[in-house]
């Protein structure tokens, strides 16, 4: 086979050769049939044993999960676990075996459609790849309801590269460790299953190949290159030379990398900017130190609510706070309210869908209209403040109004709970995220209301290019490097300091160590980033001076073009850091995709 070079998504850092193992796509063919009353019972109870039997397994995996990589990673199965309890699920199901006489089999793949199609229309792309929960589950049911086995990644008996046409929870759960070097998927994003496990393991990952199953068979030698996206097939022998070099270059670039992780992100003539991690649940606290996050920048509080058949009480959200608090201290950790409505959809609470979610009944508007669900959050919040440093963020503001109902309703909970004798911290630092251009515009007003700002550019950059980020077609305009995102990012940075508040940033933007050199000089206080992008930004910040970025910053916002400004943050990097190849690899390779 002729050497065949695939460019994809890197979503795990890292350069693998190894013989590939080729996991077959399991597709179902389910015939239809018409079945008597009889039949119609032995079917459902043959459902409901296959739903028991699928909840024992999906167990004995969450516990295996959380033994080997903690409860961030086993809490993968919870939601799997939730559907199989499901009784609204089912009972459609159910519904359907009864009404139109059809085999169980038949009714639960038209049922799994329906749910499936409703995911495939969501915008969030985190959560319209939660999709693959429910193929997971289904397929797991149909197997046990057909008789049939899937070949199991854990009896592996030599080191190999897995490829896939995707990867469900399960199968990369219940991989063996030692034996799985890497990973290569057709489809798939940086929030996959594949991608936070592969991410969770250390071993180099690229999804979003489109068709790499066709060009891979089983025992193909193949490269997995996780730092620039790319996957060589059947690779010569100079290919295999210039592969294991790099590969030895990375390790060694690692090792330095590790060294990072209790020292400050400061330039070398003295600045220092804050690097925070962004996470989901308090169990990520202990693998973000490892990296060395100076506390938690984005602690998104919705997924508590998720995968749940009711509220969370404030009681189990204080829990989780006071839990984050705890484990962040001494660094303080910022904890976003409420950001459901609209594509987060959760159906005990009756959120209608909407023409436009991204634009509708959501997060901070949510939350005014429900104060119930607010002032018990914020009551959780600010309980949980008196055990670490908290801080609370307002998502969504879009003008001062808001921003003075939100304060309020604070206001009234800290004066009910003085009232009842509960410790809090009376200083708590309240902040607003700046994700809406509206918000940008009268920064300077809404800094009167306010401790600080977070920039969050994964829905400022898609409402000011007007680009749903998730449209495959138009993709290629959601553009951090934009001339007007950097002005309007500025723009906020100005206001923040003219009235002596600070600012952040925990949008995707702030990961990239271009950017995020870039954003310092633009005089940012803090960025937010996923926690394994942290080593290799303050490598990047620590090989340089402030004035160095200061200077980029003023050239940058002169320029005209999207390309003139990421070839000026390029040649930038290429200048100071000659020591550190895969920051100025990575950002070459950005260069003409989105960030």
């Amino acid at each position: 086979m002729t050497v065949k070079v695939l460019e994809g998504l890197g979503v795990s850092a890292g350069i693998e050769v190894a013989k590939a193992f080729l996991l077959e796509r399991e597709d179902f063919i389910v015939p239809k049939r018409t079945l008597s009353d009889q039949e119609i019972e032995r079917d459902i109870e043959r459902l409901r044993k296959a739903i028991e039997e699928t909840i024992e397994e999906l167990s004995l995996l969450e516990r295996q999960l959380d033994r080997e990589l903690g409860d961030a990673y086993a809490n993968i199965f919870h939601a799997h676990i939730m559907l199989l309890k499901d009784e609204t699920f089912f009972r459609e199901t159910v519904r359907r075996v009864r009404e139109q006489r059809v085999n169980i089999e038949y009714a639960l793949t038209e049922e799994m459609n329906k749910v499936e199609t409703v995911f495939t229309e969501i915008r969030d792309t985190y959560l319209r790849e939660r999709g693959g929960d429910v193929r997971d589950v289904g397929k797991r049911l149909l197997r046990k309801l057909l008789g049939k086995e899937r070949e199991e990644l854990r009896h592996l008996t030599e080191p190999a590269i897995v490829v896939a046409h995707d990867l469900s929870p399960s199968e990369t759960a219940s991989m063996s460790k030692n034996m799985v070097v890497g990973l290569a998927t057709d489809v798939g994003g940086p929030t996959s299953h594949t991608a936070i496990l592969a991410r969770a393991l250390e071993i180099p990952a690229v999804v979003g190949l489109r068709n790499v199953t066709r060009f891979v068979a089983g025992g193909d030698t193949v490269v997995v290159d996780g730092n620039r996206g790319r996957v060589v097939c059947s690779p010569d022998e100079n290919a295999l030379s210039e592969y294991t070099v790099e590969r030895k270059k990375f390790e060694v670039f690692t090792k330095e990398l590790e060294k990072t992780a209790e020292l400050p992100a400061e330039t070398l003539d003295g600045y220092r900017i804050t690097l925070a991690a962004n996470i989901e649940l308090p169990e990520e606290v202990a693998h973000v130190r490892v990296h060395g996050a100076e506390g938690i920048g984005l602690y998104r509080t919705e997924f508590l609510f998720m995968n749940r058949r009711g509220l969370p009480s404030e009681a189990e959200q204080f829990e989780a706070y006071k839990t984050l608090a705890e484990q962040v201290a001494p660094h303080p950790a910022v904890v976003r309210t409420l950001d459901l409505g609209g594509d987060k959809y959760v159906s005990h609470l009756e959120i209608p869908q909407e023409m436009n979610p991204s634009m509708g009944w959501r997060a901070i508007r949510f939350c005014l209209q429900r104060p119930e669900i607010f002032r018990t959050q914020l009551r959780a919040i600010l309980r949980a403040s008196a055990f670490g440093t908290l801080k609370i963020m307002y998502p969504l503001i879009s003008g001062s109004a808001e921003l003075i109902e939100a304060n309020k309703h604070l206001e009234e909970v800290k004066k009910s709970l003085r009232a009842e004798g509960e410790p809090f911290d009376e200083e708590i630092e309240v902040g607003a995220m700046i994700e809406v251009p509206s918000a940008a515009m009268i920064a300077d007003i809404l800094a009167d209301y306010v401790d600080f700002f977070s920039i969050g550019t994964n829905d400022l950059i898609q409402y000011s290019l007007a680009v749903d980020r998730v449209n495959e077609k138009i993709a290629h305009l959601y553009e951090p490097a934009h001339p007007g995102v950097l002005r309007m990012i500025k723009l906020v940075v100005d206001a923040a300091k003219a009235q002596g508040i600070w600012v952040g940033m925990c949008g995707e933007m702030a990961s990239d160590p271009g950017f995020a050199f870039l954003l310092m000089g633009m005089g940012l206080d803090e960025l937010s980033v996923a926690a394994v992008a942290i080593p290799e930004i303050k490598v990047l910040i620590r090989s340089a001076t402030f004035k160095e970025a200061k200077k980029l910053a003023q050239r940058v916002l002169t320029l005209r073009s999207t390309h003139e400004i990421r070839k000026e943050i390029r040649d930038t990097i290429n200048g100071f850091a000659p020591a550190y190849p895969y920051v100025r690899a990575a950002w070459g390779n950005r260069d003409h995709s989105p960030a």
